[in-house]
């Protein structure tokens, strides 16, 4: 029994890489098809075309289970979200008010109001 393991070690590692390829593939259509209903109206329409072009090749790839195939539309589809959410980030940065930590989405930033004052108390440590 332990011959025939190792007669097809090979073969299982080399199937056991497929699998994982075509669960991969799998797992980035399902992401793509999430992103793309969640931010679709704030990718730019040529970085939108570009990535579901990809996903149809993607989605073809995973159908005939071809792992070149498989590799290049991962590829493709990695290089066409990177060039989308980076013009994603330079909207973001370009609007007013979106910067993190503005001033006026922090609770409690203010200093308003009769609660908000702050009282020096002195204090003992109990062990």
């Amino acid at each position: 029994m332990k011959d025939e393991a190792k007669a097809n070690e090979e073969l299982d590692k080399k199937e056991r890489e497929r699998v994982d390829k075509i669960n991969g593939a799998d797992s980035m259509i399902f992401q793509t098809e999430k992103n793309l209903k969640d931010y679709g109206d704030k990718i730019p329409a040529d970085k939108k075309s570009a990535i579901e072009s990809a996903l149809a090749a993607l989605k073809e790839a995973h159908k005939s289970q071809d792992i070149n195939a498989i590799d290049s539309a991962m590829e493709k589809m990695n290089s066409a979200w990177h060039a989308a959410s980076e013009d994603m980030a330079k909207a973001t940065q370009g609007q007013p008010g979106a910067a993190p930590g503005a001033e006026s989405s922090q609770p409690g930033g203010g200093q308003e109001g009769p609660d908000k004052e702050v009282t020096d108390v002195d204090f003992e440590e109990v062990k």
